[in-house]
């Protein structure tokens, strides 16, 4: 495997090339306000547009399968969690344009929810490992993924109009995709639009796997966004995203836990926004932004046993209202500050149908939540940067906090108002010319949400029920590192220890079954440390040659149990060489991961893991593609050796020998 590691090597998808020369640092926004990623004292990652396009990426969940300290599982195969730093799920933050997808109802371990983002609407996605809380807000405890949708610039000459037609094929009918895209750039008004058509054929594993069926789904996208230039310091956007998909197996339960029917249908995520821009002269209020967003998740589940008459219909949908108001200042010429204030607002409408299909009579029963149960999350931030000569210091505060209602048949009225303050600090001290050491300490949170409070079924392969009093998860976290950045090298490394106090954790209530099924509560009962270390190099000999590797080891301990904490990833990796010519590239990818034995009580009794862990595994892929004038033309060959292999905690084993081609027209 070492060897291995060290011969095969990837063009990273968190590279961003824009010059050939020299490798250059990229910008982000860790700390909601834009600067280089040497210059911050915390873990940070960007994808770019090209990496994803080149990739060509099936959903946004595996557009991150191989980057830096990022593994990604796979419950089905519409599905897709990032696990961060030992964490995934409601303990990992996504937001798109600024605007938390996380809602109350996001489930304690893998979801699908990243997987309804369309990655053809997607211009970057960056990734704050470790922190976020104070930046961002609850849930943050492993860190924070951002996803940033595409936009149409302006134009100082005559108005232009834009588009551009993409296809692709996948083999084995695992994949056909047709994507439109038109834009108009105007001196006032700028425009972006696209819609894509996705038809995903049964997922095709490695030798000894072959179709597993059934796996495959549909799903359509549109998205559109309008920025309008009211004068030269003042923008207003609007912007609307669309995803749904239709009939998604959990191919896992009809494979191991005898379900002729059980898949997602449908799984839609809607989401509308209008953000105000002012860029002010005086430095106190340098930049107001003001942005008012609705996000709706509908989310419905269809099940029935082999052999039963009985279908269950589940159907969730969560609407949320949200304002937000940022203020950039700079306070001094050392000193410059970001405040804000954030308000959300969650509904849940949840209901279940019970259907006898031989007599089509039909009863209609308690959803997996409480319907029509509200959370509102407000909070107040303040984040503070300081340069003095060689040295940079982050500090921040947040204070949240939460009016949780529910209303149901077994635990009543219940209404918990849980708060938290948390805050953080970081330095950062220039060894040399873009070389910089740091270290960061940092404080985060999770508020029960209704999910916790309320669920009431069948959950993964267990029976939930309510409970009443939950508290805040909590996360304090210690990180040093070490980042360089010249014309020939890139590299990041870190070392960190995340302390996790107040976990809520399902507990087995011995003696109790329901439907066949164990019955469990959730309770603020475990404190866990996890520590690891990453590193990501990026070396550049020539200016058409690139290697890039990183490296990612996490150690979980549930010390309240005594075991090691669950779902930890095993030693995962990826290295790559890349060469790029002026109108061309090709790549060869090598992943990696290690065999994961190290197992908590609960993996042990997850049906996705086998009674000796996951083992450990190998894949080769390569990408090339090739540029005349406006039109590109892709190739990818995935899993070259065929491995049949499955990523830690997944329901499904990874695809096996493919090849894809993709075809953009730009006119």
């Amino acid at each position: 495997m070492i060897a291995f590691f060290f011969l095969i090597s990837k063009q990273s998808i968190a590279q961003e090339v824009k010059d050939t020369t020299a490798l250059a640092d990229v910008t982000v926004i860790a700390q909601r306000i834009a600067q280089p990623s040497v210059n911050i004292p915390y873990a940070v990652q960007k994808l770019d547009s090209v990496a994803l396009a080149e990739k060509a990426v099936r959903t946004t969940a595996e557009a991150l399968q191989g980057s830096s300290a990022v593994f990604v599982q796979k419950t089905n195969h519409g599905g897709g969690s990032p696990i961060i730093r030992g964490l995934t799920g409601n303990q990992t933050l996504i937001l798109v344009d600024g605007i938390r997808l996380n809602n109350s109802t996001f489930r304690y371990g893998p979801n699908q929810y990243l997987a309804t983002i369309d990655p053809y609407a997607i211009d970057h996605i960056e990734v704050l490992r470790g922190t976020g809380a104070v930046q961002y807000g609850s849930d943050a405890l492993g860190g924070v993924i951002q996803v940033f949708s595409k936009t149409a610039n302006f134009t100082k000459s005559k108005p232009n109009f834009s588009g551009r037609v993409v296809g692709k094929h996948m083999s084995g009918a695992m994949e056909n995709t047709v994507r439109g895209e038109a834009d108009y750039s105007g001196k006032k008004i700028a425009i972006t639009t696209g819609i894509s058509y996705r038809d995903f054929g049964d997922l095709i594993g490695g030798d000894t796997t072959g179709r597993q069926s059934p796996s495959g789904y549909k799903e359509w996208a549109f998205n559109a966004k309008l920025d309008f230039l009211i004068r030269e310091q003042v923008k207003l956007t609007f912007a609307h995203q669309n995803l749904a998909q239709q009939n998604v197996p959990l191919y896992h339960k009809i494979k191991l836990e005898n379900f002729a029917v059980n898949e997602f249908d449908k799984q839609q995520r809607q989401l509308q926004y209008a953000k105000l821009s002012i860029q002010c002269k005086r430095p106190i209020f340098q930049k107001l932004e003001i942005t008012g967003a609705h996000q709706q998740t509908n989310e419905g589940r269809e099940s029935s046993k082999n052999g039963s008459a009985l279908l269950q219909k589940e159907h969730d949908v969560v609407n949320t209202l949200s304002v937000a108001v940022q203020l950039v200042s700079v306070i001094k010429t050392w000193w410059s500050a970001t405040s804000g204030v954030e308000l959300y607002k969650d509904r849940v409408n949840s209901s279940r149908l019970q259907i006898n299909t031989q007599s089509m009579a039909s009863v209609a029963k308690r959803g997996l939540y409480p319907d029509g149960a509200t959370t509102a999350n407000y909070s107040v931030y303040s984040l503070h940067h300081f340069r003095y000569k060689k040295w940079v210091m982050d500090a921040g505060v947040r204070l949240n906090t939460f009016d949780v209602r529910l209303k149901d048949t077994s635990l009543g009225e219940v209404q918990l108002q849980p708060s938290a303050l948390v805050g953080n600090i970081a330095l950062l001290y220039a060894i040399g010319n873009n070389k910089n050491g740091y270290i960061n300490y940092s404080t985060g949170f999770r508020a029960p949400n209704i999910d916790d409070l309320g669920s009431l079924g069948v959950v993964d392969f267990r029976y939930e029920i309510p409970t009443a009093n939950l508290k805040p998860e909590q996360s304090a976290n210690l990180e040093i590192g070490y980042k360089m950045n010249n014309s020939k090298w890139v590299g990041n490394v870190a070392l960190y220890q995340l302390r996790l106090s107040q976990l809520i954790s399902r507990v087995k209530l011995e003696g109790m079954q329901i439907n066949s099924y164990q019955v469990y509560r959730k309770e603020n009962i475990e404190n866990a440390v996890i520590k690891g270390a990453e590193a990501d190099i990026e070396w550049k000999p020539l200016n058409v040659l690139s290697v890039r590797a990183n490296i990612t080891y996490t150690h979980g301990e549930n010390k309240s149990k005594a075991e090691p904490l669950r779902r930890i990833p095993p030693l995962f990796g990826s290295m790559a060489t890349s060469f790029r010519g002026k109108n061309w590239y090709a790549t060869v990818e090598g992943l990696l991961a290690g065999k994961q034995s190290r197992l908590a009580q609960g993996d042990k009794d997850d049906n996705r893991i086998t009674a000796t862990g996951t083992p450990a595994w190998e894949v080769l892929n390569m990408y090339m593609g090739a540029s005349l004038q406006k039109h590109t033309i892709r190739l990818g060959v995935q899993n070259i050796f065929d491995r049949d292999y499955r990523t830690h905690g997944s329901g499904i084993n990874g695809v096996g020998r493919s090849v894809w081609i993709s075809a953009s027209f730009a006119f």
